[in-house]
């Protein structure tokens, strides 16, 4: 299930910028990396309904993710 409102591209943008923050990236390098993400994948398929968790916690997995390439 792909979710597509504006309330979801908000939560987006939330969690981008807490990952540029965390990792230290510009902007648009913490919204590409976030867009090529597995992080990404899951909550738009809304598996395990990653969409539901905070902010926080999702900039924070894009971190794991991020240090782990």
């Amino acid at each position: 299930m792909q979710m597509r409102t504006a309330g979801t591209r908000m939560k987006h943008g939330r969690i981008v910028e807490q990952f540029a923050e965390l990792a230290s990236l510009p902007l648009q390098d913490a919204l590409t990396f976030f867009y090529e993400s597995n992080t990404y994948e899951l909550i738009s398929q809304g598996i395990s309904d990653m969409h539901c968790l905070s902010d926080y916690y999702l900039a924070d997995e894009l971190m794991i993710e991020y240090r782990k390439k």
